[in-house]
């Protein structure tokens, strides 16, 4: 039952911007980056789409990320040239282009990391293996203390990848810290990542805890939310089964 994951994190794992001129040498930049804002349209707010080689996503400005509201604001300018930078600890994303008016334009970018964000990663066995690992992680907001705050909850990221989607999918150790109960049994990231990506909560998992169920696998408890089974079901399941749920 992992598909559903990686199925929802494909869409999530792209989000881009522009950045400042360097040499094409410069192994600590990106290049090849384009964005454009995208005006609301209905009960779609404004966005910025981003693309790089055959990557695309959104990067959408309510996630109360304070790093982006640069961005937001050059992007709420009136029509003409336009340029905005992101400064996150994976490196800065620097951007140039023009606007037709408020977040509607195009551009540009670059993006150089930087070398103490990949000293870090190394550190906890997480060294990039590609330059838009890194460019993927600033978009998703992939931070060092969310490796960290992860491993503490027993759920250590063993790659980049795990990372990217963690971050994506807001799979927070606060999350994962609510998902624990003796109805379930989590120790792996991936298994907290297709939780998330099915939406299963807390409020399910002790659901199922009260119901009389105990120590689950994740891939048992992913499964019954996406069949629609409900702490309510999954009583009278182990109600008819005399009680015997494990």
């Amino acid at each position: 039952m992992k598909v559903p994951f990686f199925a929802a994190s494909a869409a999530l794992l792209t989000i881009f911007a522009c950045s400042v001129p360097s040499t094409a040498a410069d192994p600590l930049v990106l290049s090849d980056i384009a964005w454009e804002a995208v005006p609301a349209t209905g009960k779609s707010k404004p966005h910025l789409h981003v693309s790089h080689k055959r990557s695309n996503s959104d990067l959408s400005f309510d996630r109360g990320r304070a790093e982006l509201d640069t961005a937001q604001a050059a992007l709420r300018g009136g029509a003409g040239p336009v340029s905005f930078t992101v400064v996150h600890e994976a490196g800065t994303l620097a951007c140039t282009g023009t606007l037709e008016r408020a977040f509607e334009g195009e551009g540009g970018c670059r993006f150089t990391s930087d070398p103490r964000f990949e000293a870090e990663l190394a550190a906890r066995g997480l060294a990039p293996e590609r330059r838009s690992d890194l460019l993927a992680m600033l978009l998703v907001d992939a931070t060092i203390e969310l490796a960290d705050g992860l491993a503490r909850e027993g759920v250590k990221v063993k790659d980049n990848d795990d990372l990217i989607a963690a971050a994506a999918l807001q799979v927070t150790p606060a999350y994962v810290h609510d998902l624990k109960s003796s109805a379930l049994v989590l120790t792996d990231i991936g298994d907290a990542i297709a939780c998330k990506a099915l939406g299963v909560d807390g409020a399910y998992v002790r659901g199922l805890e009260a119901a009389g169920y105990t120590r689950l696998k994740a891939d048992d408890v992913v499964s019954m939310k996406a069949l629609g089974v409900s702490p309510e079901y999954a009583r009278a399941m182990n109600h008819a089964a005399g009680g015997k749920a494990q």
